[in-house]
């Protein structure tokens, strides 16, 4: 996530104008332009679609898997699964 940060900031600073040597703060220069971090952004995409998630009935295969329960469940040894 951190490159993804780099990279918006490097493209906001190039549309500004501005260079590393200009010594701005970055909250400065998302101030001036207006623009939210990407992560707020991909926080707030990611509570609408919860939200409408949260609107279909119990019943729907989206809404199943809240109800399994998987307390019996245990992964085996060996290195963790990334997900």
């Amino acid at each position: 996530m951190v490159a993804e940060m780099v990279a918006e900031m490097k493209m906001i600073q190039c549309m500004c104008r501005y260079i590393r040597v200009d010594r701005i703060r970055n909250v400065v220069i998302r101030k001036r332009v207006g623009v939210v971090p990407l992560e707020q952004k991909l926080r707030e995409t990611r509570l609408r679609w919860f939200g409408h998630i949260k609107m279909r009935s119990v019943n729907a295969p989206v809404r199943r898997c809240e109800t399994l329960d998987l307390l019996y469940y245990r992964r085996g040894r060996g290195r963790s699964k990334t997900s």
